[in-house]
């Protein structure tokens, strides 16, 4: 017995690694991920002194906060609803496959056990607990992928974490540190990058996504070398371009989607709402239409969309998140076939009319407008298109927030190819179209209030 377990720790420890490419096949895969940033600046809900701070999550920086003022937050953050399965299973309910969450934001806190610096949930706060142990464990029971957020260029209670934007200076805590001369950048990456990236690497098993943020001012040789730390350690672990210097595995785009098909594998950033954390003023948020339409069109793109949500203090999802996230799920049950796995086809998208949809009794026009959301460049306009995916031979076509009746998707002429057939995906129910020169004809189902007016087409086609 003794002989046979030598035998099977040997043959883990022998364990080739996974090329590159493999070890982003699940990732590539996946499409949907959630995104939660969750820090002290929740605590605070958007104020300071007894007013509207200015930055939101970022309003250390903005109001000049000195950082053991601001660390003073700690002593009242206890999370005591913080529920992990819960948080978990709205995320897999959503159809998401993966969550990545702040380990550190800019501030500096640790929201997880650092040995190397007290400044952390556990040594701080009431709570006095590790909440990232229960999250991952929550995640790998309920098959979810895991990732941490890491703030690499910014820390605003380090007195070495100097920056250059978008001046000299200006994301550096210049009101506790202000020498901005006398900042050694590397003294900082030893003291507490290394050590923090080497303990969440290192204290929680299996992670597989290292997701930085602000690179700023690492060198090339500092980026070379936190990635040799973190392929060291996990070598299956993948990582986001922002550890800097043109490394990382995959392009991030912030709030922000790109124009056209990308061949390499890339992902965007998007909030729910105006703001990355927790604000309680923050109530317009987009809604479940629009959301699954911005992730259509990064999936017909080739890329991934991390959704993001900002918990509560008390730790849980806001209600207006929960109910999108729950309708984006029912809608993702019956049409996920042409997402999860699938690759762009030639063509991403055909608009089937430029007018914008107005005064949509079933989605309030000032969810699918909204103008608010911070450094957001995502469309919130909604208008008639068709997004196109790829997978095992089958051609998906999703047809969003259409109106009418019948519809014409000239991307789909016998000039282009010939079509054998077509499903409704989630649906016995069968398809009437007819195909001509001039394009695919279908008659549209109806739609009742709650749901999501978009539907995915399946389609078997012989050029």
């Amino acid at each position: 017995m003794l002989i046979m377990l030598v035998t099977l720790f040997s043959f883990k420890g022998n364990a080739q690694p996974k090329s590159k490419n493999e070890k982003m096949d699940w990732w590539k895969d996946a499409k949907f991920g959630m995104f939660m940033h969750w820090g002290l600046y929740s605590k605070t809900a958007g104020y300071w002194d007894g007013r509207k701070a200015v930055g939101a999550e970022h309003f250390m920086l903005y109001e000049r906060i000195p950082w053991k003022e601001y660390g003073r937050i700690a002593d009242d953050f206890n999370p005591e609803k913080f529920n992990a399965e819960k948080w978990v299973k709205i995320a897999k309910n959503a159809g998401m496959k993966y969550l990545v969450i702040t380990s550190k934001h800019h501030d500096g806190f640790a929201m997880y056990d650092s040995p190397c610096s007290d400044y952390n949930i556990v040594k701080c706060t009431p709570y006095g607990k590790d909440p990232m142990k229960e999250l991952i464990a929550a995640c790998r029971k309920n098959g979810i992928k895991f990732g941490f957020y890491y703030s690499l260029g910014r820390d605003w209670q380090d007195p070495d974490a100097k920056t250059n934007w978008p001046t000299k200076g200006g994301r550096s805590n210049t009101w506790d540190f202000p020498d901005e001369d006398a900042k050694v950048f590397n003294q900082y990456f030893e003291r507490k990058v290394k050590p923090q990236v080497k303990e969440l690497l290192t204290q929680y098993g299996d992670i597989d996504i290292m997701w930085f943020d602000t690179p700023s001012l690492i060198s090339s040789k500092e980026s070379e070398e936190l990635q040799e730390l973190i392929w060291g350690l996990q070598p299956d672990c993948i990582i986001n371009s922002r550890i800097g210097n043109g490394l990382g595995d995959y392009k991030v785009t912030e709030q922000h989607i790109v124009n056209s098909v990308e061949s390499k594998p890339w992902e965007a950033c998007i909030t729910m709402s105006k703001n990355w954390g927790y604000i309680e003023y923050d109530t317009v948020f987009k809604s479940s239409e629009l959301m699954t339409r911005q992730l259509l069109e990064i999936v017909s793109k080739g890329g991934n969309l991390l959704l993001n949500n900002g918990p509560s203090p008390e730790g849980e999802i806001r209600r207006p998140a929960e109910e999108r996230l729950k309708e984006m799920g029912l809608w993702m049950k019956k049409n996920s076939e042409g997402i999860y796995g699938s690759s762009p086809w030639r063509r991403s998208c055909e608009v089937l009319a430029q007018k914008p949809i107005e005064n949509d009794v079933d989605k309030p026009s000032k969810e699918n407008t909204m103008k608010d959301a911070v450094n957001d460049a995502t469309s919130k306009v909604i208008f008639p298109e068709v997004r196109f995916t790829t997978k095992d031979n089958y051609l998906y076509a999703y047809v969003c927030s259409v109106k009418e009746n019948n519809i014409t998707i000239k991307s789909l002429s016998t000039k282009e190819m010939k079509i054998e057939e077509i499903s409704m995906l989630g649906s016995g129910k069968k398809v009437k179209w007819k195909q001509s020169e001039n394009g695919l004809e279908i008659e549209m189902p109806k739609f009742s209030k709650n749901q999501i007016p978009i539907v995915g087409y399946k389609i078997i086609n012989t050029k």
